[in-house]
């Protein structure tokens, strides 16, 4: 997020000595992009993060998503998901869609992950659909609830910690760049202007936790499509202070101020995010157009230069039959699709929708992973007959 904040203790100038109150010389950290010249922040470590007691090979990162085949419609049932390893953050995630620029999928989340992670090759989006917890970073704790939106600026080390007894269900979107606020909401000094949908104050930031303590702990780093694990003999969070304009942040769906018109607006008006190849938007509870000859529901439209995926919260998605909280539905750039029959004539005269779901469009055609077959609508393709 590109506005400047600031936890815990720094020095007064930057590049000079800190030390603690027994006189331990600290440790900076620039956590930075784009080299020295993008955005960053300065971290205070109470040990080197270059310590290191062994490393260990952990393997590959496995994104197949395929391509090949018939274009249709497809309805993903994603509570039929079951993920093959450890239901953590990290190993638990189910990644069915994905292009060059991005990865979608969820997790069902039970239990805290057993080491810390990051990844260097891009950001991290968390879309929290139910269950409560923690995000542990660097920078601090974020505590999350349902509707929060997580997002984690690429190199961010970190662990998910959810409540004893309360499972976690999140929508997990790994970026190949930098997730953004959309352009046209920010003006050249780098703020949120008045007309956009959220702002500033709506944002929360981690409240620095440092933990300076000794033990077995483990960095894992995703990177050139594989993880490496690091050893240490000091916990990984153990910044004292940080200032800069990088870091991690919470927003909640419920924040997002809704844009409505006459008639009927299209999805730009709910952007929420922008990344590299792709956008990420908000549909939440609105007041429908107000036009005497509205037709409140989506008019039907191609998206030929981009494939549509929304996954279905809560609610009812005025403009689908057939779907289910957690349903997921890709729309294929290249072949029309708008609202099932009968829809349209049954909007007429409402004023307002319940719908709660989070889609994201991209600008190159999405693949789709073997394992999201077992849990597919095969009819979904016919639903507007």
């Amino acid at each position: 997020m590109p506005y400047y904040a600031t936890r815990g203790s720094i020095p007064h100038k930057r590049h000079t000595q800190f030390r603690s109150e027994t006189g331990q010389l600290y440790t900076e950290e620039l956590f930075g992009t784009e080299g020295f010249t993008g955005v960053h922040s300065l971290l205070y470590h109470v040990t080197a993060p270059t310590k290191v007691e062994s490393v260990e090979y952990v393997g590959p990162v496995h994104r197949h998503f395929q391509t090949e085949g018939p274009l249709v419609h497809r309805h993903f049932l994603t509570a039929q998901m079951e993920p093959e390893a450890a239901p953590n953050a990290v190993d638990g995630r189910m990644m069915f869609l994905g292009n060059e620029d991005v990865a979608f999928g969820i997790a069902v989340v039970t239990e805290p992950m057993p080491y810390f992670y990051r990844t260097a090759e891009g950001d991290e989006l968390f879309y929290i659909h139910f269950g409560t917890g923690l995000l542990e970073t660097g920078f601090g704790t974020l505590a999350y609830r349902p509707g929060d939106y997580l997002v984690l600026p690429v190199g961010t080390t970190y662990r998910v910690v959810p409540d004893a007894g309360v499972a976690t269900r999140m929508v997990v979107i790994e970026s190949r760049g930098a997730i953004v606020p959309p352009g046209r909401y920010v003006n050249e000094s780098g703020q949120l202007m008045e007309h956009s949908p959220y702002c500033e104050r709506d944002l929360r930031l981690p409240d620095l936790v440092t933990h300076n303590v000794t033990g077995d702990f483990q960095v894992r780093v995703r990177t050139r499509g594989q993880v490496t694990a690091y050893n240490l003999s000091y916990h990984p969070l153990d910044v004292v202070g940080w200032d800069g304009a990088l870091y991690p942040y919470a927003f909640n769906i419920e924040d997002f101020e809704p844009i409505t018109g006459r008639v009927h607006q299209p999805p730009p008006v709910h952007q929420t995010f922008a990344g590299k190849g792709f956008v990420v938007c908000s549909f939440v509870p609105r007041k429908l157009d107000y036009h005497p000859l509205s037709i409140p529901v989506p008019y039907h439209h191609s998206n030929i230069e981009s494939d549509e995926v929304i996954y279905y919260a809560d609610g009812q998605f005025m403009s689908r039959r057939g779907i289910e909280v957690g349903s997921v539905t890709l729309h294929p750039g290249g072949i029309a699709h708008g609202p099932q029959p009968g829809v349209v004539e049954k909007s007429l005269g409402a004023t307002e929708t319940a719908e709660l779901a989070v889609m994201m469009d991209t600008f190159r055609p999405l693949g789709v992973a073997d394992s999201a077959a077992a849990s597919e609508d095969p009819a979904y393709m016919f639903s507007w007959r």
